[in-house]
This record gives C-alpha cells, structure tokens and sequence, in this order.
C-alpha cells in the first residue's frame, strides 16, 4: 500500500538513508517534535472542533507555523514534522472555499513553511548534523471531521484504491516540496498488541519489515502505557529502526479538555531504548527544556 502511494519516489530513499545513518551513528536516539497543533493551541491558536485542526494555520498564520518548528528546532529535535497532518484536497476546497489546485499549492506550502524554519535554525546555529523535515500523511479519518481516526472503520467502505487515490496527491505535494521523508499516520491503539480496528501490530511491522520505502516504523498517538507491550509483540520482527510517538498520558474528556497526568516520557525511554527505540517523540505535546536547559519529552 505504501509503495503505491508514493510511487515514484524511489529517488528520496538514499540521501535519506544516509541522513538516517550518520545521525543513528551519533546519537543513541532521535528526537522526533512534539504536538504542532497542541503547541498552537497554547500559544492562543485555537483548534478545537475545527474541521481542519492546525492545518488551517498554513493558510491563516504561516508565521505560527514556522515559529513552532524553529522552538522545536531549538529545543533539540532532529525531525520536524509538516503541519499537513490533517490537509487534504476536499477540507481544503470545502472550509476554505478555494480551487482544487490551490488546496494542493497549500498542501506543498507546509513543506516550504518547515524548511523555512530549519533553514533559519541553521543560520544561527552551530549544529553539524542533518535536520530532516518528515511530511505528515494523517489518516483519512482524520480529515473526515466525525473522530473517525480513533477506531479506523472507514476501512470496511472503502476500498483500497479509493484509499490510495485519496492519499496520492496529499503524497505527491509533499514529496515535490521536498520532504526528506514520510510520516504516515495514525492507526492507534486498543491495546497493546493491536489497531483499534483489530489488526495485530506485529502482523503490521511483518508487512512493512521487507518494503524498501519504509526507512523506520512504529506508534504514534498512544497511550504511553501501551507502547512496552507494542515492542514486545515486535522483537525480532524487522531490523529497521523503530519509532515511539506516544501521547501525554492524559485522557481527552467530553468537555473539550485533556484531564489527568502528564507522563514523562523520559522515565520510559530507557526502557524503550533496550527494546529498540532510535527514535522518539511526544505526540500531543511539548518538546523543550528544562530549567537546566536539558531536552525534555
């Protein structure tokens, strides 16, 4: 499936895989960004109920959006991901009433906004490492705006073509801004071994284990408790780096808010890391640095 939807992007996969390689030689583990859209909410951009979340700020407040990557930039991280999350054609075309190829224009403007950011980071920095910009790819449910995402169902209606061709020119933007690499997301988690929708995650990474697109897969959008238990199910299974994008730790209530603890994902990563993690990130929140200047997930 994955191979379909980014037919013709063989090219990207060598300059990847050596970025990937000189960092995983340098560092024990990546650093993914945090929640784009959490971090915009916090800084007075409203998201919540919004068809189209934080994809709607390419449009509305590019600046932002650019402005969030650089804090992760400065805060550590070695990938950021694009604020393409939840853009597609028709949300585009449908909440802000414009042509079918200005959706697309928009969709390929994410990727400028993120190596806008790196390349301003990278002028008044002193890094020497590569920073990769991932282009997120959310699931169709996501931009379906009927929370669709949480169990996956729109799989039983849909056919796998129609899939594909709904995801193609999403992909096709993103690979021509130039993204480094892909970020196709979110199947999330019923428990620790499966997809909400019911599919075994180990029989997951068993597919993707021998497909020479896929540079690293994993979780995102977990319960963090949940994510040991993911690895487990997985040792052995493929040689590929594996990836950690878990949520807070808080639940989301029926009153618009998260309620709960904030986890620490520093505490984990230990763990992680002896089962293979090489890299990691929080999904719905902040990466940044603590009173003593220290990386905190």
């Amino acid at each position: 499936l994955i191979e379909k939807y980014t037919r013709g992007s063989t090219r990207l996969i060598g300059h990847v895989e050596a970025d990937m390689e000189s960092l995983l030689r340098r560092k024990k583990c990546l650093l993914l960004d945090g929640g784009l859209a959490t971090e915009l909410e916090r800084r007075g951009h409203p998201i919540q109920g919004d068809p189209l979340w934080g994809a709607r700020y390419i449009h509305t407040h590019p600046e932002v959006i650019v402005d969030v990557h650089k804090d992760f930039l400065e805060a550590g991280c070695d990938i950021i991901t694009t604020a393409s999350y939840q853009a597609s054609v028709g949300g585009f075309m449908k909440y802000l009433h414009m042509a079918e190829e200005d959706a697309l224009a928009l969709i390929g403007r994410s990727v400028a906004l993120a190596k806008q950011a790196r390349r301003c980071y990278l002028e008044k920095s002193e890094r020497s490492d590569p920073v990769l910009i991932a282009g997120s790819v959310g699931p169709y449910g996501a931009c379906q705006h009927d929370l669709s995402e949480y169990h996956g169902n729109y799989v039983d209606v849909l056919t796998e073509e129609e899939l594909i061709e709904w995801h193609r020119p999403r992909v096709e933007k993103l690979l021509e801004g130039g993204v480094d690499i892909l970020a196709i997301e979110t199947i999330p988690a019923l428990d620790s071994s499966h997809t909400s929708h019911g599919e075994a995650f180990k029989a997951a990474v068993e597919a993707l284990a021998t497909c020479n697109q896929v540079t690293a897969v994993g979780v995102n959008c977990t319960m963090p408790q949940h994510i040991q238990g993911f690895l487990e199910s997985v040792e052995g299974v493929t040689d590929k780096p594996l990836v950690v994008y878990p949520n807070s730790g808080e639940t989301w209530s029926n009153e618009n808010k998260w309620n709960g603890t904030k986890t620490n994902l520093n505490v984990h990563l230990p763990m992680w890391l002896e089962k293979g993690v090489r890299i990691a990130g929080k999904y719905v929140t902040f990466v940044g640095k603590d009173t003593h200047g220290q990386t905190i997930i």
